[in-house]
């Protein structure tokens, strides 16, 4: 057999090492065939997994063959929907009702479904990005989808961010994944944790016609209409990068198999640019569930940013900063609306305890635990329940969902070096 001829490559992964075994290539060939699976090894040396299932860049091994399902469709139906932003301003309803058909539809047809989501490794992780997605990765496996995360580091680095730095780049994405695994994001053999650069390189031949196509079927304007997916405006100065990054994130929709797009409601216009493309090439369109965004501690601050310290409160935060950070949070009397302590009761403890303790002295009405949050924002409005009192609840909530993630990054040592770094690096818008 020639050297121009293709070969079989046979993989055997045992627990030590991975074998390929090539008939008729030459040292060149068999370099850059096998790059992508030696890069797989690299990735998690922890983990062992099949040579069958080498398909993708993942930490974690994962089973072609779906669990029984426990739920019945509704159950699953309902779980997942209680991702979705309940206000979802920019939705009208007839888009709404298609979209609750089409998941219908996608359950009764699929038994995993596949959900995805990207993160920009950028910074510090916030509770927005750190428990809120724990707890929607939670509700979508528990419902038999298998998620996908893309840590989309390319994407960083073309939006500036880490000075475009792809070593502190990779090393944040690396922290990303040790906060989300010590929180509490169950079900681990159904997240895939994807790394942009690395499944790219190896998948190219499939991902970049992609994007190409769907650059020359849409106009410059349409595409940079799609720029507050990365936090710019279409009135900034982009780079050619930035305007590389829509077409990019709208292939990984079909690059990552995706049949829901879970993601914020900031995410959106580039998922309707994905439901658009799917028009003009006749495939079935994702289904988008778009979570609410959580806003900064601050008054007027619509989402909390991890570049603003006085803003966010970082999953690793100590005690002292949760109970600080959370005092010093705007929250006026009786007002419901624009209050971020109470978003975060709302979206963060209850999905996560169920419930809301609230501890106060007689005089102000003794202890009392809400059990959903209608009845909680009923006596905030009416001032039954003070911010002083709802304050240092929310504190004690708070802290107790991050203590894990707290005493992960105190006691683990390479979770502690990769924090230490972290901390060092100067985020960049």
């Amino acid at each position: 057999m020639s050297n121009d001829e293709v070969s079989e490559v046979y993989q055997i992964m045992n627990s030590d090492v991975l074998e390929v075994l090539v008939i008729g290539e030459n040292v060149d060939q068999l370099s850059e065939k096998t790059s992508c699976l030696v890069s797989a090894t690299k990735l998690a040396p922890d983990q062992q997994v099949p040579s069958s299932k080498i398909q993708s860049m993942s930490i974690s091994d994962h089973s072609d063959a779906p669990e029984d399902q426990q739920m019945s469709l509704d159950e699953r139906y309902l779980l997942i929907t209680s991702i979705v932003d309940p206000e979802e301003r920019n939705i009208e309803e007839d888009d709404k009702e298609l979209r609750n058909e089409e998941l219908r539809n996608l359950l009764h047809r699929k038994s995993e479904p596949i959900a995805y989501d990207g993160f920009e490794p950028s910074g510090r992780m916030h509770i927005a990005q750190g428990v809120l997605k724990a707890i929607n990765v939670n509700k979508l496996t528990d419902a038999g989808c298998k998620v996908k995360l893309l840590i989309a580091d390319w994407f960083a680095m073309m939006n500036d961010k880490m000075g475009g730095d792809m070593q502190k780049i990779e090393t944040v994405g690396r922290y990303f994944i040790e906060v989300w695994k010590s929180v509490g994001m169950k079900n681990l053999e159904k997240v895939e944790f994807v790394w942009s650069s690395k499944e790219i390189s190896c998948r190219g031949h499939e991902y970049w016609p992609r994007v190409i196509d769907i650059a020359r079927r849409n106009s410059l304007n349409r595409i940079i209409r799609c720029t507050q997916i990365m936090g710019r405006e279409d009135r900034d100065n982009l780079s050619a990068a930035q305007i590389m990054y829509p077409c990019m994130q709208c292939a990984d929709v079909f690059f990552l198999n995706a049949d829901i797009c879970q993601m914020g409601t900031d995410q959106l216009k580039v998922n309707m640019l994905a439901r658009e493309y799917c028009d003009k090439i006749k495939e079935d369109k994702p289904v988008i569930l778009s979570h609410r965004m959580l806003p900064g501690l601050k008054e007027g601050q619509d989402k909390m940013s991890k570049s603003d310290p006085t803003s966010a409160i970082y999953m690793e935060d100590d005690e002292a900063e949760v109970n600080l950070k959370i005092k010093k949070a705007h929250c006026a009397p009786k007002e419901v609306e624009g209050n971020p302590c109470l978003e975060y009761v709302q979206h963060l403890v209850f999905p996560w305890f169920h419930e809301f303790v609230v501890e106060r002295s007689e005089k102000n009405g003794g202890d009392k635990t809400f059990a959903n949050f209608q009845d909680l924002s009923k006596d905030y409005a009416s001032g039954e329940l003070h911010p002083g009192d709802l304050k240092p609840a929310l504190a004690k909530a708070l802290n107790k969902i991050l203590e894990p993630v707290r005493s992960h990054f105190k006691n683990d040592p390479t979770a502690k070096q990769l924090l230490q770094s972290v901390k060092s690096f100067r985020v960049t818008r």
